[in-house]
């Protein structure tokens, strides 16, 4: 990312996106797509035949029960060693996913933001941000991610796991930004948090939609991630039940009922 601030580059952004999409772009492959992915926990048949597809600069949720899946799926795409692959395929911009361990995918531009945030004890908050620059390719600055996110400038000498939840939500996501990300992956990012902090997390994902990124969000907060979301796959003892579009099960209440208890 070049010197541009970030008020610069989401005005710029945000008028493209008003732009007709061409017809040609309308017809490309996906930016994103999993197809039937199988994946297991030992003998622990998990991810059944899971698969959907994205265009570039969607925010998706993956929605459903405990126990649906989502998180598991959410691993499997970023190539973590459990669950354990045995069938499908994951492509990102026609690089397949599938092949590769999990540090090449991030090499290629998979950030995935565990639900435990794995804050780094005894280092500061820009040390955090630091170390992730460390390999390349590198993504946002340092002073665009605290340009994002002011709070973590204020305590940038501070160690990371005093933080509150919130702000380590914060840096575990301007930790993925710090590398250059195609996908970002975002596992359970609202929970423990208090309904303010939910608020700025939720306009900080406004911010990064706006500049294109292609986003996977996994959240029990259903309601708050469909608000958020362009697109919703809902799971369902590890197999989708619903692909569509947010808007659509925000306004069916029985689906969401049925399938995700709100």
């Amino acid at each position: 990312m070049n010197a541009s601030t970030l008020k610069d580059r989401v005005a710029s952004a945000s008028v493209a996106a008003d732009r007709a999409t061409p017809a040609s772009e309308a017809d490309a492959p996906p930016y994103f797509q999993a197809r039937d992915l199988h994946a297991y926990y030992g003998e622990s048949y998990i991810v059944q035949g899971v698969g959907f597809a994205m265009r570039e600069g969607e925010i998706l949720a993956l929605l459903g029960r405990n126990g649906a899946g989502k998180t598991s799926t959410l691993r499997t795409i970023a190539r973590l060693a459990d669950p354990q692959l045995t069938q499908g395929e994951v492509w990102l911009a026609g690089q397949p996913l599938h092949r590769m361990k999990a540090y090449q995918a991030a090499r290629l531009g998979v950030g995935l933001v565990p639900e435990d945030r794995r804050i780094i004890q005894g280092l500061t908050v820009q040390q955090n941000l630091q170390l992730a620059q460390i390999a390349k390719p590198v993504g946002w600055s340092i002073e665009q991610i605290y340009e994002l996110f002011p709070r973590l400038g204020e305590r940038k000498t501070q160690e990371g796991t005093t933080l509150s939840g919130g702000e380590q939500q914060m840096l575990a996501i301007g930790r993925a930004l710090a590398r250059d990300v195609k996908l970002l992956l975002l596992d359970e990012p609202y929970e423990g948090l208090a309904p303010v902090i939910v608020q700025e997390i939720e306009r900080t994902l406004e911010k990064v939609r706006a500049l294109g990124m292609t986003t996977i969000i996994v959240e029990q907060n259903a309601i708050a991630a469909l608000t958020l979301a362009d697109r919703a796959v809902i799971l369902d003892m590890g197999e989708v039940v619903f692909d569509g579009s947010a808007r659509e099960v925000l306004d069916n209440a029985d689906l969401r009922h049925e399938y995700l208890a709100v």
